[in-house]
């Protein structure tokens, strides 16, 4: 028995199983005529028939593991082996470990709370091995501890810190556990040449369970973007601008570019892409437009790696055999054991040369392999809207970034943090002395800020160091007040500012009370009144600006006007507030010390620069209103003929200073993990950076 010559296969796709034929075709029935018809829509869209669903057996033993050839997920995990040698030194740190792990007072939020991490000598040593494990990957050296020692050390040091999280950092770590449990090195891999395997095919699952990973990132990420946030283009304004999006804009202008393009077309993409690389008709052009997008993301944003990885595992859903074509035309028509094999030998291969308790055991095994997998297929579908379980991780939005695949759905912006510590030895609540602790200077981003069981770790973290520095344990309450908006809407408060963050309440599982709602009420005034606003202030000339506060009643903001900042006007727009300006630059809970004045709807008091105010919402209804400006320092440097810095007016293909940044990342990646070596063996000091000359250019 033949499996047909290789003309005939590659006329196919190659892990296509052909259609069912009836015994008797001369005498179909109407039943058979349906059933050939499911066959042939199936065969169409999937490359398979009816009979490997029609019972779990036959998904089995007939679908996942028929053999194909290994050639494709061998470029696979070279290209993505090949991507993770990048990234580590760049996205993953391992360039800065210095800076990331080196400062034993910098705050880390771990998943788990007992999670600790080692010294800097120790963490350079942990991305050394993740790094070798990667390279191992690539070249398929010792393949499955080469995936073992990439995957756990790089989910190690993903789950030391949350704040770090994003959701193709989280895919990393995914294709990296799957690659682990695939047969990857089959073909093409030091491991194959150095004890040759018997050929070079694998189960079709290896397969699958890739091309269903990559399903998700992109199917639940366009299900999230079906919503009013995204559809009405509050995500990503502006985006437009970008040189990317220049033949749209001179189309239909900037307006509808953001609209249409970016918010609609982006979520028509995520939803369908996959489909159309699924079926073989529009497979070629569907790759056209995921190159595309990809490749625009990499100019767009600052994501690494993200957009490479997903240009290199678009093959997978061509012939599984194609590589052979381009790099070894007549060694896979030469060996037909490497073609996916035909229906009727599905059972012979890899079975039936066993004994019977041998082939029972074989099946039982694949069996189990399987449920196991379609456990983690169940579970990836779960996870992200799994947030009704894990409650404690909610706020403006569901969850952890990461898990949840709503990338780019949120667009943050934060104004101001304001940490305050209160001494509370030999003194009543909130009577004691006050310290202000800057916010940058125990972590390097805000990450924190939107997250309440972030806040709750960094407080702890502030009192772990003031306890080093007193040499006592303090008694003290941290205060958080931070104003954010989220997706254009007005700057709110997102912590409740009178609730000591230390002594919180927060679990996993049950709701954050002191963790304020977002004030829905005046979303509809993004499109009209603060639109409108900002058109006609900015308009007045190229120095003024808008700043648009809302807040919940009975709470006071206490502010400070920079000196650089003139013709400060405060307007309410709704509700009723009692504005005061205070004495001595002090700020009190009260607004007494200042006269204090009533505005309503529509009413407006100048704001001295230099100096702190307080605005109290008074009733029960909350407030909302805006400061209106003339930046002083834009004026005089306009006036100097300084350079304004334009990111429109970058480069459009840096790619030399791209590649020089990576060369230097990774040229102090290797001396990092070198001095790592040097400090473990013989004792040689770790030299290492400060953040404050980096920050500074030194």
């Amino acid at each position: 028995m033949t499996t047909g010559n290789a003309k005939d296969r590659d006329s196919r796709p190659s892990d296509a199983v052909p259609p069912h034929k009836h015994p008797n075709d001369d005498e179909p029935t109407v039943g058979w005529k349906w059933m050939a018809a499911v066959d042939r829509i199936l065969h169409t869209l999937t490359g398979h028939d009816r009979r490997c669903v029609d019972s779990f057996d036959g998904f089995v033993h007939r679908c996942m593991y028929r053999p194909v050839d290994g050639a494709s997920l061998a470029v696979a995990r070279i290209l993505f082996g090949l991507a993770m040698l990048i990234d580590i030194p760049e996205e993953r740190g391992g360039g800065d470990l210095d800076l990331r792990w080196g400062e034993p007072r910098d705050c880390r939020f771990p998943l788990i709370l007992s999670m600790e991490p080692p010294a800097l000598p120790r963490m350079g040593l942990i991305y050394g091995l993740m790094w070798l494990g990667a390279a191992g990957m690539m070249l398929g050296y010792r393949y499955r501890l080469s995936a073992s020692l990439f995957t756990g050390t790089y989910w190690y040091v993903f789950l030391l810190d949350k704040s770090a999280w994003n959701n193709h950092s989280y895919l990393y770590g995914l294709l990296g556990v799957l690659f682990l449990f695939t047969d990857a090195n089959r073909c093409w891999s030091i491991d194959a040449w150095r004890e040759p395997y018997p050929d070079d095919t694998v189960p079709f699952w290896n397969y699958f369970i890739l091309k269903f990973q990559f399903f998700v990132l992109y199917f639940i990420a366009g299900l999230k973007k079906l919503c009013h946030e995204w559809l009405s283009g509050y995500a990503m304004t502006n985006l437009s601008y970008h040189w990317v999006f220049a033949p749209f804009r001179v189309v239909i202008g900037a307006k509808l570019t953001d609209l249409l393009i970016v918010h609609w077309f982006g979520c028509l993409f995520d939803t369908s892409i996959v489909f159309f690389l699924i079926y073989g008709p529009t497979r070629r052009i569907a790759t056209v437009f995921a190159s595309l997008f990809h490749l625009m993301n990499s100019r767009l944003f600052h994501i690494g790696m993200f957009p490479w990885v997903c240009l290199t595992q678009l093959p997978l859903y061509y012939s599984v055999s194609w590589p052979r074509r381009i790099v070894l035309s007549n060694t896979f028509a030469n060996n037909p054991g490497k073609a996916a094999t035909e229906p009727g030998l599905v059972e012979s291969v890899g079975i039936g040369a066993f004994s019977n308790e041998k082939m029972n055991h074989q099946r039982s095994r694949r069996r189990w392999t399987m449920m196991t997998m379609l456990a983690y297929c169940s579970l990836q579908l779960f996870l992200p809207y799994s947030h009704f379980l894990t409650q404690g991780y909610n706020n403006w939005t569901n969850g952890l970034y990461g898990y949840s695949w709503d990338m780019m759905v949120h667009a943050w912006d934060t104004i101001m943090i304001g940490i305050r510590v209160e001494d509370r030895d030999g003194h009543a609540p909130s009577t004691g002395p006050v310290l202000y602790v800057e916010p940058y200077a125990f972590t390097d981003n805000d990450r924190w800020t939107k997250h309440a069981d972030m806040a709750v770790q960094f407080a702890r973290c502030i009192e772990r160091n003031i306890h080093r520095e007193r040499q006592t344990k303090p008694n003290i309450s941290i205060y958080f007040d931070i104003w954010c908006s989220m997706n254009g809407r007005f700057q709110q408060r997102i912590f409740h500012p009178h609730e000591d963050i230390l002594h919180a309440p927060w679990s996993p599982f049950q709701p954050v009370p002191w963790v304020l709602p977002l004030l829905n009420e005046f979303n509809g005034l993004r499109d009209t009144v603060m639109r409108r606003i900002t058109e006609t202030v900015l308009s007045w000339s190229n120095y003024t600006d808008v700043l648009f506060i809302a807040d919940f009643p009975g709470l006071t903001l206490h502010n400070y006007v920079a000196s650089d900042l003139y013709n400060v006007t405060l307007t309410v727009l709704n509700g009723t507030v009692r504005f005061a300006m205070a004495i001595d630059d002090e700020m009190l809970d009260a607004v007494e010390p200042g006269p204090p004045v009533i505005l309503g709807p529509g009413g407006t008091t100048p704001v001295l620069s230099g100096h702190f105010h307080a605005i109290e919402t008074l009733g029960e209804e909350p407030s909302c209103f805006m400061y209106t400006f003339v930046n002083r320092t834009k004026e005089l440097a306009d006036l100097k003929g300084a350079p304004v810095k334009d990111e429109r007016s970058a480069p459009m293909l840096p790619l030399r200073e791209e590649f020089l940044h990576r060369w230097e990342n990774f040229v102090r990646f290797v001396q990092h993990v070198g001095n790592s070596v040097l400090f473990e063996l013989y004792g040689v000091p770790m030299p290492r950076r400060l953040k404050e000359l980096v920050v500074d250019g030194g």
